[in-house]
């Protein structure tokens, strides 16, 4: 696939989202300044990200489901956003490895899991882990909620505004704070893999909400 053909696809999919965000601000009669206020970001940045101008990362995107008062999989599932689900006993969900959708947040690629299910009390997520350096990021990412990280390929270096780096490979995990500063990047030769999963965040928040 060429170059072009990669760069066209990813334009759309960022003018997809866009469309998506102000139809689920829009439908829920809110100004993006009450969305940015609900969100913890700026008007501008919910305003780029509408207008296809902004990818946002995943603690955006987090953040982003907070604000609109939504969960991650009514975020970025396709088409209109579902009817709220009380949740019940007996709600299952398969992602199939073909079905998998990646969002490119150009420090780690995002593939969220169970996206058939809404108002999870967890959002669980396969990550590629592209970052080599810390310096990548613009900021140390932060959001509500706890988070477990299992390192399914490769190693990575969990960064914090707390703890030294420490180092994880396969088959090793760490759980924290998400509201503590953390970054994660790869420090084997390919990109690292991983199972991420946020509990008490953007989901628990439409829950209770």
């Amino acid at each position: 696939m060429s170059e072009r053909t990669e760069d066209a696809k990813t334009a759309e999919a960022l003018s997809a989202f866009g469309q998506k965000v102000r139809a689920l601000r829009r439908g829920k009669g809110l100004t993006l300044q009450q969305v940015a206020d609900r969100a913890g970001m700026s008007g501008s940045t919910i305003s780029k990200i509408e207008n296809s101008n902004l990818s946002p990362t995943f603690d955006g995107l987090l953040k982003l489901a907070r604000g609109l008062e939504v969960d991650l999989s009514t975020l970025l599932g396709e088409g209109p956003a579902a009817a709220p689900q009380v949740p019940a006993m007996g709600r299952l969900d398969v992602t199939r490895a073909t079905a998998r959708v990646g969002h490119d947040a150009a420090t780690y690629i995002y593939e969220p899991l169970a996206m058939g299910l809404k108002q999870k009390l967890i959002d669980a997520t396969f990550v590629v882990v592209k970052a080599r350096e810390v310096g990548e990021f613009e900021h140390l990412v932060t959001h509500p909620g706890e988070e477990l990280i299992f390192v399914l390929s490769g190693e990575v270096e969990l960064h914090s505004d707390l703890y030294a780096p420490i180092r994880l490979g396969p088959g090793d995990s760490a759980y924290y704070d998400a509201g503590m500063g953390h970054a994660l990047i790869s420090v084997s030769a390919e990109d690292a893999t991983l199972l991420n999963i946020v509990a008490g965040g953007a989901g628990f928040t439409a829950l209770e909400g």
